[in-house]
């Protein structure tokens, strides 16, 4: 079977759908559903069928695309097999991760990389939605994710876990609460927020927090990025859940932590299993443990 008609076929599946799949394989729509359309012809059953105005995987195909993982995988390990008796690997690593998470790992991974020759980490930020860090494996070698405490296991990719960071309440220098050593979650009914949009994963936090404080949290203002909600906070605007590690030493805002409710959130390494099989990928992925491990040191 044609190695690459199978990789276009789970990539339609985990993209859901031709244009997903086109960008992760960086090809045309057209050539994708050349190569899938092939390799349809080529086992004599179909493989994809028409839902509405999108494509989905018939039970062949599921079971097709299942089979191609494991076909993917011993093809890195006969490659890392031959790559062993090289010498060191060599190679770039498409390294992403979600913005405060690249802020907090990354360029210690890249001063690690520069150490050895021929490898390179390649970096961007991805900040996706919870349920779609698992698409980006793949873009990239290496995905950064996080996930809030208590949520189901990524599903699908080898996961590396790499350090839970403390959520602390992050308030104003004046804020009634700047100076305690700790808030109850149940005493922050009424406080004005500055949340992140649903679906990702801080969100979830402040629904535990809401649970537990027994009113739903008025949540004031929307923003993702956490150097702005820190900004809005800092002049007055709410109180926000910034992580511990990447803002605990900002100067204009005070992070107490709380009590009463478990929050933090999970960051991990996700990988496709084939990737997982590359030294190179390895090599970087050890490094990126060891950054994590100094970051909670």
């Amino acid at each position: 079977m044609d190695v690459r008609g199978l990789e276009a076929l789970r990539a339609v599946r985990s993209q859901g759908g031709v244009t997903g799949a086109a960008a992760a394989l960086h090809l045309t729509p057209s050539a994708v559903s050349q190569q899938v359309a092939g390799l349809q012809r080529e086992v004599g059953l179909p493989l994809t069928e028409r839902v509405g105005r999108g494509l989905r995987l018939t039970p062949a195909g599921e079971a097709l695309a299942d089979a191609a993982l494991d076909v993917a995988v011993a093809l890195e390990r006969a490659r890392a097999a031959v790559d062993d008796f090289a010498g060191s690997p060599v190679g770039t690593v498409r390294v992403s991760a979600f913005a405060s998470g690249a802020q907090l790992l990354l360029p210690a991974l890249l001063s690690r990389v520069a150490a050895f020759d021929g490898v390179d980490a390649d970096c961007t930020d991805e900040d996706v939605a919870q349920d779609e860090f698992v698409g980006l494996t793949d873009r990239y070698d290496i995905v950064v994710a996080h996930r809030p405490d208590g949520s189901r296991a990524w599903a699908g990719v080898r996961a590396v876990p790499l350090l839970r960071e403390p959520l602390d309440l992050a308030v104003a220098p004046d804020h009634p609460f700047a100076d305690r050593p700790g808030v109850d979650a149940a005493e922050l009914a009424g406080q004005r927020w500055i949340a992140v949009r649903e679906g990702f994963p801080v969100w979830s936090v402040l629904a535990v927090i809401g649970e537990a404080s027994g009113a739903e949290p008025r949540v004031a203002h929307r923003i993702n990025d956490f150097h702005v909600a820190a900004a809005f906070v800092a002049a007055g605007h709410g109180v926000s859940l910034l992580p511990r590690y990447t803002f605990g030493g900002a100067p204009h805002v005070r992070l107490v932590p709380l009590t009463g409710v478990r929050a933090g959130r999970r960051i991990d390494a996700l990988l496709r299993p084939d990737r997982a099989e590359r030294l190179v990928v390895r090599r970087v992925l050890d490094e990126l443990r060891e950054v994590a491990a100094d970051v909670v040191r």
